[in-house]
């Protein structure tokens, strides 16, 4: 079902988490429809789904207000208030407290919307909205919650100390699980509206970048992760908690017990060609099928960014248009202004002495566009690997996750190699001087 994002003022991005339910019920109807047979057998399902939203329940369990987003970055403010509160909470927190993280929504909730924040009773992540309305359990993973602001990550426990700073307990959050331990299971008016058995459990699951991770194999610590969906990140998986916050690095629990991630977060990903492509109405390969006139430079923060900058006010941008500028230079500067806002993160990552990345593996939507791949390769000077099944990565994440609750110490087969995408000499030589008028841009435009 198509969902909508809203955006009543400038930085705010929030959905009505009844949507989520009803998308839900729609796409669980559609399958009943066509495999009917196919779900009788479902044993256990997994969760994976966008990070950091706060969905906030009076004592009744009824939806206070609009959910607040991933991509929200009205909150700066709250951020800095909650790290002059708490002056060590990046080292609790495992990375710089950021606008799209939960707890700084819920300061500014505490702040503009006092009558909600009073009726407060518990926060979810979207996935755990939906898994409270499946099971009516108040749960979520280690590597969703770590995404709050509100987690020891170390100790993948909750932080009294960050909770409190924010007038807040532990009674005000969902139960923490391992990703693939069993929190529940589906309450049996759902099971049967379904058309599942009785009796399905439901695991913790993931955020969906660690579960798009879990898809690839996850826990290999020289194999990076670069997730192309409406956002983007580099996504490196550790078995020691090292953050790295100054670089404006996640590091964060992963889904699976006694494993760390270190995460690159860029805010604009494959959304930046879903931007292009909605302004001209045309798909990409038509718009770069135009006459190209002119060598622009893009940067790509039409939703602000977080690594390596931590700037919600950041824009998009485009420089060196002119009269003779056409939709195709365009449309060829925002997938190499993309490429490039991703490359500064896999820079930062590099900055940490302890990381040895043998490989770069592609999941997500984006991944189906070989030509931007060979664009990625190139900015990164790196072979990219892409292995089947990298579309649904998350999804896949998820039901590995359900698999792993019947077989927790199997080792996670990593999908079989499709194709190896190598960088291109001349686009290399090209993107040498680029990229450094792309940093120098950004530097001009936002730091003065």
């Amino acid at each position: 079902s198509p969902l909508t994002v809203s955006r009543p003022k400038p930085l705010w991005s929030e959905q009505n988490p009844l949507d989520w339910w009803n998308a839900l019920n729609a796409a669980m109807q559609q399958l009943h429809a066509k495999f009917p047979n196919e779900l009788k057998k479902v044993k256990v399902i997994g969760l994976a789904g966008q990070q950091h939203g706060a969905v906030l329940l009076d004592d009744k369990n009824n939806v206070l207000r609009p959910a607040i987003l991933w991509n929200d970055g009205r909150s700066s403010e709250e951020c800095l208030a909650l790290m002059n509160s708490v002056p060590h909470a990046m080292k609790i927190a495992g990375s710089i407290i950021m606008p799209g993280f939960t707890a700084p929504k819920a300061l500014w909730v505490r702040k503009h919307e006092f009558d909600i924040f009073k009726k407060i009773n518990k926060i979810l992540l979207p996935k755990d909205y939906l898994r409270f309305l499946m099971t009516h359990d108040f749960a979520t993973d280690m590597s969703d919650a770590s995404g709050t602001g509100w987690l020891d990550i170390e100790k993948r426990q909750w932080s009294p100390e960050l909770l409190a700073a924010c007038d807040l307990s532990v009674k005000n959050m969902p139960q923490l699980f391992e990703g693939n331990a069993i929190t529940g299971k589906i309450k049996n008016s759902i099971s049967q509206y379904w058309g599942l058995s009785e009796n399905v459990k439901i695991v913790a699951g993931a955020g969906d970048n660690a579960a798009s991770a879990i898809s690839m194999g996850s826990v290999n610590p020289h194999t990076a992760y670069l997730s192309l969906g409406t956002s983007a990140t580099f996504f490196i998986a550790c078995e020691k908690y090292q953050p790295n916050p100054t670089a404006a690095i996640h590091t964060f629990c992963h889904a699976v017990p006694n494993y760390w991630h270190h995460m690159a977060v860029h805010l604009n990903g494959a959304s930046t060609i879903t931007w292009i492509t909605h302004l001209f109405n045309e798909d990409i390969p038509t718009l770069l099928s135009g006459p190209r006139n002119a060598d622009l430079i893009f940067l790509p923060y039409l939703s602000g960014e977080r690594t390596p900058h931590n700037n919600p006010h950041a824009s998009g941008v485009f420089f060196g248009l002119n009269n003779l500028t056409t939709k195709a230079d365009m449309t060829m500067a925002v997938l190499e202004g993309t490429a490039f806002g991703i490359t500064l993160g896999y820079e930062a990552l590099l900055q940490d002495p302890n990381l040895q990345i043998d490989e770069i593996s592609v999941v997500g939507g984006g991944s189906r566009h070989d030509a931007w791949g060979i664009m990625f390769a190139s900015a990164l000077k790196r072979p990219l690997t892409y292995r089947k099944v990298r579309e649904v990565g998350a999804a896949f994440g998820a039901a590995k996750l359900a698999w792993m609750s019947d077989f927790p110490s199997r080792i996670i087969a990593e999908p079989e190699v499709e194709k190896v995408l190598q960088p291109n000499e001349d686009l290399m030589l090209q993107y040498e001087k680029k990229y450094r008028e792309f940093k120098k841009l950004y530097h001009d435009v936002f730091k003065n």
